[in-house]
């Protein structure tokens, strides 16, 4: 019986080798590539980064990448919802004030180990990885791009009447009220001084004065340093700039990124705040009309944000090691080039140096004589909804009359409190 045994096993060993040579061969199997969901975004709607695509696939045949650019006045929301309902992309653009909430949701994967072995971690400069750096200690964050604001200003308007750029507060006001004009001889003003972004968004240009001027968001205790007469203070200040002085457009209220960059190309405003994200837009529509220089200082030092903007990998994809590939890939000083000529923004490699347009070089020196007072918002998990809800609605009402400065400033206070 064991021999009978023995030979139908042995048969059954042939049977299967001849099936396996023969026509009946079974056709190895293909494993599916990996597909990496990316979500982004970019001021100008019409750039692409299929070639960036491209390229990362052929380095690495065995992912694709699916890429979504998402409107950037619904990415927040968009991306939140989709982290709480458990669907998060894989990779996806954040702002650095996003990162206190997203940990405190554990939405991020922490990227220490697989930054102990990336060999690009060097090329990036040591600042953007310590601004970048969560309190815990830990990366989140693949740095993608440094975004540093500065003031744009008409040049063809401040040669005409003899100005030249603001350095301090008071010399800003001073400037902004020559530049506010009739120019049409009907008794109201057709050009200001200075464009405010007072819908969402607006933080920055509120920053620059009030946070510079006394107001700290919190004090050495923890508590807020919003509501003291000196931060209260530098808050009238700039609500002033548009109700008192009337320096700033009757539609201030509601101006966002695209009123405040057309009011400039148009001549309807003479000063604004935003980054070289816009500069090429600006050159192309004015030429030498337009240039650039840092932010003026307030009573107490200067500030202007550092809104660099990065890539996150979400703890719950399913593919962490084919997103980390594709956001180091990003953060490669080849692949950064070709992303910062596309965003028009700044490269956060140091082996890149600059490689701006040499058109451009007026607003990267400003960028960069920025860079020494450049700060970011406080790590505080409540403070992505104080950007995206919390300043634009109270701004709005202050702007109005509906608030007063102190009304204003409690609200802010009250937000952190709860």
């Amino acid at each position: 019986m064991k021999r009978i045994l023995s030979i139908l096993c042995l048969f059954a060993l042939l049977l299967g080798s001849a099936y396996a040579g023969g026509k009946g061969e079974a056709a190895p199997q293909k494993s599916e590539p990996q597909t990496v969901k990316f979500w982004y975004h970019f001021d100008n709607p019409e750039v692409a980064i299929n070639p960036l695509i491209a390229k990362f696939e052929q380095e690495n045949p065995g992912i694709k990448v699916v890429a979504e650019r998402v409107d950037w006045g619904s990415y927040y929301q968009k991306l939140v919802t989709a982290v709480a309902a458990g669907t998060p992309p894989d990779v996806a653009q954040v702002k650095l004030w996003w990162q206190p909430q997203l940990v405190e949701m554990e939405a991020l994967e922490n990227l220490d180990p697989y930054l102990a072995k990336w060999a690009g971690k060097s090329d990036i400069y040591d600042n953007v990885w310590k601004l970048t750096k969560y309190t815990d200690g830990k990366q989140y964050l693949m740095p993608l791009q440094m975004v540093i604001l500065y003031m744009y200003y008409r040049t063809d308007m401040f040669k005409e009447l003899g100005l030249t750029p603001p350095k301090t507060r008071d010399e800003f006001l001073e400037t902004a009220r020559k530049l506010t004009r009739d120019t049409n001889g009907d008794g109201e003003p057709d050009v200001y001084g200075f464009g405010i972004r007072g819908a969402r968004g607006g933080h920055d240009w509120w920053g620059t004065f009030v946070l510079s001027s006394g107001a700290k968001f919190f004090d050495e205790n923890g508590k807020s340093g919003l509501t003291t007469p000196k931060a209260i203070a530098a808050n009238q200040w700039f609500i002033d700039l548009y109700r008192k002085y009337k320096v700033s457009p009757p539609t201030t209220p509601t101006d966002g990124f695209k009123e405040i960059i057309a009011n400039m190309k148009s001549g309807k405003t003479a000063m604004t705040i935003h980054h070289i994200g816009s500069a090429k837009e600006m050159d192309e529509a004015l030429g030498d009309k337009i240039s650039a220089a840092p932010v003026p200082m307030g009573t107490e030092g200067a500030w202007t944000s550092f809104g660099d903007e990065e890539n996150a990998v979400f703890k719950g994809s399913k593919v962490k090691d084919a997103a980390f590939k594709w956001a180091s890939f990003l953060a490669t000083a080849e692949n950064n080039a070709i992303w910062q000529k596309a965003s028009g923004q700044v490269s956060i490699n140091i082996s890149n140096g600059d490689k701006s347009d040499p058109k451009l070089a007026r607003f990267m020196k400003a960028t960069v004589d920025s860079m020494p007072f450049a700060g970011v918002l406080p790590a505080h998990p409540k403070i992505a909804e104080f950007v995206e809800t919390v300043w634009p609605t109270a701004m709005g009402q202050a702007l109005l009359g509906q608030i007063t400065s102190e009304q204003m400033m409690q609200t802010f206070a009250k937000h952190f409190e709860q």
